[in-house]
């Protein structure tokens, strides 16, 4: 099951390659700048990263979620802000169409967002409504052919870039049985009403693209209505689902980072007359950040070939969001560690790490949501 095929071993070997040549080069100073750089977004585009999981028919490279995992873990190890962009732009900002859309939707929106040559956002968290998005707030209401949008969002990753094209968002339109009926409606960038906030200061994924958003009278066509109405809710849950499995990969590649710069270091760095790495206290943190990657690695593979052959993924995604977000929280840390005091210098890779892999055991699900699916399929539902 966890073998990859020929064409699975060239893509990662293809990423790793402009991950290493490219993406590397450019990271701390994108990370130091707070910049995302539109040049790398373009050439990923070139390279058809943004349309792996996507049939030709709509500009795709007909590839599944494995070849999307391959592709994230291969940037998250040397930058998660690109990775996330990559991560973010597929399965927050394409793939809702594909899944939900009309057929004139997808052929509108998809060729440009498969290609990298436009982005979107998601539009799910609110100040009141993260992991809880039944506590939704903000409202769309229709006004003859409109859709008139008032309320918030944040955390909004790839809202705000240069080529963003639209965001989809969650919005209540009525009620059901006394519920909030649910549903998700495209809004394009410049529409009058909506505002796209100044960017976040953040603690990590400083070169990421992530904004609040405004919506004032926001109008737009009936027609934007992505999906069934009332069908927000189930949909965004299936894409969360899936999101996880790419996030996985993500943090088991910020887990390898630091695990392959921790090896490096310890084997040139000298101590009391010999190499870090001969000292079998690093040798058993540097044993331990290896099982760490293999398990992370395992449990993504595991979850992405089942959701790739129409099995069901929910509990397995769960475990492999929480294995490796733990396993690149754990290796930051422990190749912090390694470093000493260079380990504190925003200069080396394992900074950035530590500072970027905190976000990874929150986004996408917490932790305890994580914990609260597993529990959930043991039949432990209260």
């Amino acid at each position: 099951m966890f073998q990859l095929t020929d064409e699975e071993r060239d893509l990662a070997g293809m990423v790793r390659e402009f991950a290493d040549t490219v993406v590397a080069p450019q990271a701390y100073e994108a990370d130091r700048t707070h910049t995302l750089s539109m040049d790398v977004v373009a050439q990923m585009g070139d390279l058809g990263l943004f349309g792996l999981p996507f049939p030709e028919e709509y500009g795709g490279q007909g590839g599944d979620y494995m070849a999307l995992g391959i592709a994230i873990e291969a940037l998250g190890r040397v930058d998660q802000s690109i990775a996330i962009t990559l991560e973010a732009g597929v399965s927050l900002g394409a793939m809702p169409v594909f899944r939900f859309g009309t057929e004139a939707q997808k052929s509108e929106l998809l060729p440009d967002l498969l290609a990298g040559r436009a982005l979107a956002g998601f539009g799910l968290t609110e100040p009141e409504a993260g992991s809880d998005a039944g506590a939704t707030r903000t409202t769309a209401r229709l006004d003859g052919e409109d859709w008139v949008i008032d309320g918030s969002k944040q955390f909004i990753t790839n809202s705000g870039t240069p080529i963003t094209r639209f965001v989809t968002v969650t919005a209540v339109t009525g009620s059901i049985e006394g519920r909030k009926e649910i549903s998700t409606i495209i809004v394009p960038n410049g529409t009058p009403g909506f505002t796209v906030d100044p960017p976040y200061d953040k603690v990590g994924w400083n070169a990421s693209d992530t904004h609040p958003l405004s919506f004032d009278g926001a109008r737009v066509p009936a027609a934007n209505l992505l999906g069934e109405r009332g069908s927000g809710f189930r949909n965004f849950l299936s894409i969360l689902d899936e999101g996880r499995i790419a996030i996985a990969a993500l943090a088991t590649g910020a887990a390898e980072g630091c695990l392959e710069a921790a090896v490096d270091y310890a084997k040139s760095r000298t101590i009391f007359g010999s190499a870090l790495s001969t000292r079998q206290n690093a040798q058993f943190t540097l044993a331990r950040m290896r099982a760490r990657v293999h398990t992370a690695r395992l449990a993504w593979h595991h979850a992405a070939r089942l959701r790739d052959g129409g099995l069901p993924f929910a509990e397995q995604a769960a475990i492999a969001k929480l294995v490796s977000g733990e396993a690149a929280m754990d290796n930051a840390r422990d190749a912090t560690q390694i470093f000493g005091g260079n380990g504190f210098m925003n200069e080396f890779p394992v900074a950035r790490h530590y500072r970027d892999s905190k976000i990874l055991e929150i986004g996408e699900g917490t932790t305890e949501v994580q914990l609260l699916v597993i529990a959930r399929a043991l039949g432990l539902a209260g």
